[in-house]
């Protein structure tokens, strides 16, 4: 039966008619502040070398950023798009990160992974002083703040980890709740081909579209346009380790590896969705 109303949802979303792809959303004056942060000598050259591939002046301006913003990350990482936030919102606005335990138990991955993020804070106060930082340990907590709290909340690919952790509409579900209602949710995530089994492929880090977009909308969002400014059509998305295989991870080492840095990194949706607000008496 589950599998049933799946299929159903999946379906109903193929044959929804999409968004067209908008043009820029923020303003001038935020994509100028935008494009000082991502030339800021503070950014290391790998991390520079990286937005010919992940676009970051246009993916944020799609998702209509402004400096004054309150804007939620999730699940950072190693704080590649945080860098830019921080300096694009300072001091105006304001940015909150997740983060898991730092003091979690000591051979887990998110452990090691929240450590590293802690002292990356740390080490630079100038920068990330003002940063605020919540922390999360799915699926038992999950809170994200108060109702309303935000007027963007970012996503970089993470959906696949929520698919496979068990929580990926629950964590819709409070992403919403957090939001101000006219707030927007950008989402950027792996993208599967369309009619392959979701619960399987997100083990490979790739989801379809249709089952990302029917989350946000079982949530109560509205999907308010999609881009393909982060597609890569050389992606077969059939890697021996999923996504993991392409660069930067290259998790086979050398073996193939001129192969897989021709392709690149991975082909992504990105996808634009607002929190309705509520009708007029």
């Amino acid at each position: 039966m589950i599998a049933l109303v799946l299929r159903s949802t999946l379906a109903a979303c193929l044959l929804a008619p999409w968004p067209a792809a908008a043009t820029a959303e923020s303003s001038p004056a935020a994509v100028a502040k935008l494009q000082r942060a991502l030339a800021s000598p503070e950014r290391s050259a790998e991390n520079r070398a990286r937005d010919a591939h992940r676009h970051p002046q246009e993916t944020l301006a799609f998702f209509g950023i402004e400096p004054g913003m309150r804007v939620l990350e999730l699940w950072p990482g190693g704080a590649w798009y945080t860098e830019i936030l921080a300096e694009l919102l300072a001091p105006e606005g304001q940015l909150t990160i997740t983060n898991f335990d730092p003091d979690g138990p000591p051979d887990a991955p998110a452990t090691r992974m929240a450590r590293e993020l802690k002292d990356k804070l740390a080490a630079d106060p100038a920068r990330f002083g003002a940063v605020r930082v919540i922390e999360v340990a799915p699926p038992e907590r999950l809170a994200l703040g108060d109702a309303g709290a935000y007027d963007l909340v970012l996503t970089f690919r993470n959906n696949h980890g929520w698919t496979n952790g068990g929580y990926h509409d629950a964590m819709y579900r409070e992403i919403f709740r957090v939001l101000k209602p006219g707030g927007v949710l950008g989402v950027v995530q792996h993208r599967a081909k369309e009619g392959v089994d979701p619960i399987a492929s997100a083990k490979t880090g790739y989801l379809p579209e249709s089952f990302v977009i029917a989350a946000a909308q079982r949530a109560g969002f509205e999907l308010a346009g999609r881009s393909e400014i982060n597609a890569n059509p050389r992606d077969t998305k059939d890697h021996p380790e999923g996504v993991w295989t392409l660069p930067p991870t290259y998790r086979l080492g050398d073996q193939d590896r001129a192969k897989y840095q021709a392709i690149g990194e991975s082909d992504r949706m990105t996808l634009r969705f607002v929190k309705p607000a509520p009708a007029a008496d």
